[in-house]
């Protein structure tokens, strides 16, 4: 795995949506299609995580307001 870091602005801007587009180009332009669609699986199940674990912190902050 290549070792390229992704600096994203506190604020999410379009600018860090190029920054993103351009990080995944350069991950994954030597990879076969097999290789691609493995890794952007892996990113899809982390974001489902993530995603999942930020309702659940949500639900559970309106349960004890």
């Amino acid at each position: 795995m290549k070792n390229i870091k992704l600096e994203l602005s506190p604020n999410f801007t379009l600018e860090d949506i190029r920054k993103i587009r351009d990080y995944n180009y350069e991950m994954t332009k030597d990879m076969t299609r097999e290789e691609r669609s493995a890794y952007y699986d892996e990113c899809c199940t982390e974001g489902i995580r993530w995603y999942n674990s930020l309702l659940a912190k949500k639900q559970a902050k309106q349960t004890f307001a």
